[in-house]
């Protein structure tokens, strides 16, 4: 017999939320350990905001969400509040009630300045580094480096020399001329010449030096190799270790052609600082300079860089070691980093604007990996270090 599809609705939610979620939900252990990470960070908190005035919105509720964001791929912030408002899932996550009702969309903006300025970011991927070393799921011997190209939130067409005016909106030719018969909405073709007029490129040279981005002055014009169109990009690093894969450390800059190594540097020398052991550093060919190579050694690192078919700066001393074919088999784990980072973390192409916040959110973005990472590699589902 066919059931009938009209019913009436339940007056009563005699659930809670805990238990609507399966008790083996990956989130779960994720929500575990983003607590023990955000009970780490409440004197940090505590810093940020003033003693009187109106409460605001917890931090750990901002910061739960926008987890959520990039586990979830979830596109913008609005789109996220909107899943707050029917997703029972998220509303556990972050902390929300049934009831509760969720902030507007531009909280998440007038927040970001106060969690830029007290470097939210690296603190918890700090605390959530702490509860990796305390499962002993880290290497304190052998890292892996690696960078990689993250496209800016910027057109080429905003790329202009540096001594045009900054506003773009001024600027540009008008859009080509229609025929007649074509023109149906005169109003809309002059509102999309006005913002989006075509621009001609042909013939003229541009580089770093000369122009610059009026739509994010920090981007820069980049390409991953010969063959490879340009692009506006910031420059990811990631520094991780070899047992497991985790990233240890995490930073983004400018898309210059030194800084891929120049980072690489200092993140291999804060781990150095840690350490009392000496240290191998596996890279790919890009980091085969007799001068990256030399700075290692000055640092106590062995560089188990991958070797260039003519002129390497890695002899046979150091190839010669059963370590350095395993470093370079460990050394591919970054690019899963890096492939994650991108495709479930959106950072294919950033959605802001600015060195720093593209740097919170690569940052972030990267704790969010390690979160996911630790879930599978822990003894015990359920189980968080420390507890």
């Amino acid at each position: 017999m066919r059931g009938d599809e009209g019913g009436q609705a339940s007056f009563l939610f005699f659930d809670g939320l805990e238990e609507r979620i399966p008790e083996d939900h990956p989130l779960r252990v994720v929500r575990r350990m983003t607590n023990k990470a955000l009970r780490g960070l409440s004197p940090l908190f505590d810093q940020m905001y003033a003693e009187r005035g109106r409460p605001s919105i917890p931090p750990e509720y901002l910061l739960r969400a926008l987890l959520l964001q990039v586990l979830y791929a979830i596109p913008s912030e609005r789109k996220l509040c909107e899943h707050l408002e029917y997703n029972l899932l998220f509303r556990w996550f972050v902390g929300l009630d049934i009831n509760d009702p969720v902030w507007h969309p531009t909280t998440f903006t007038k927040s970001r300045d106060r969690l830029l300025a007290a470097n939210v970011a690296e603190a918890f991927f700090s605390e959530v580094g702490k509860q990796a070393a305390a499962a002993k799921l880290l290497s304190r011997e052998h890292f892996s480096v690696d960078g990689t190209l993250i496209e800016a939130a910027a057109s080429l067409k905003s790329f202009r020399p540096k001594e045009e005016a900054l506003d773009i909106r001024d600027e540009g030719p008008p859009d080509d001329e229609e025929g007649e018969g074509s023109r149906r909405d005169t109003t809309t073709a002059k509102d999309h010449a006005d913002r989006n007029p075509n621009v001609d490129f042909r013939g003229q040279r541009r580089s770093n030096e000369t122009h610059c981005s009026t739509t994010d002055r920090d981007a820069l014009l980049a390409k991953r190799g010969r063959g490879d169109k340009s692009r506006l990009c910031y420059l990811g690093h990631a520094l991780t270790e070899n047992r497991n894969g985790l990233i240890v450390q995490a930073d983004l800059s400018k898309a210059t052609g030194r800084a891929e190594r120049e980072v690489a540097l200092e993140l291999i020398a804060k781990e150095g600082n840690k350490q009392k052991a000496r240290l191998t550093l596996a890279a790919d060919r890009g980091y085969d300079t007799r001068e990256f190579v030399k700075e290692l050694r000055a640092l106590g690192v062995t560089p188990h860089v991958a070797r260039k078919r003519k002129h390497s700066a890695i002899d046979g001393r150091t190839t010669s070691w059963e370590g350095y074919g395993q470093s370079q088999r460990k050394r591919k784990l970054v690019e899963e980093v890096f492939g994650w980072m991108k495709t479930v973390g959106l950072l294919r192409k950033l959605r802001h604007r600015g060195l720093e916040k593209a740097r919170w959110i690569f940052q972030f973005t990267a704790a969010a990996y390690n979160l996911v990472r630790m879930r599978s590699l822990l003894p015990e589902f359920g189980q968080v270090a420390g507890e």
